[in-house]
């Protein structure tokens, strides 16, 4: 018969820790995001762009780019499709 975890001198704490449970990880994770993608746009400065069209020239134009599509896409779905695919809660009743 095992002993109750209080008697047999174990803690009470018996939950399992992930690497993201601490902050301190989250927070090394965030700075090492963050610095990279400043070294993306900084080295983009540094490389020769052969566009096909004007505004491709300017700077960090496909960062803002693929952000403002983002966030498009996010309100077309949010606003327009999920009325169209949501149904009522008692749809197979």
């Amino acid at each position: 018969m095992k002993k109750p975890e209080a008697e047999s001198g174990k803690k009470g704490n018996s939950e399992k820790k992930y690497l993201f449970d601490n902050p301190k990880n989250v927070k090394i994770l965030l700075g090492c995001f963050y610095a990279s993608l400043a070294v993306l746009l900084l080295i983009e400065f540094l490389l020769h762009k052969h566009p096909h069209f004007g505004w491709e020239a300017w700077p960090e134009f496909f960062a803002v780019y693929g952000f403002v599509a983002c966030v498009v896409l996010v309100i077309v779905a949010k606003y327009f499709l999920r009325p169209v695919v949501k149904r009522d809660e008692d749809y197979y009743d």
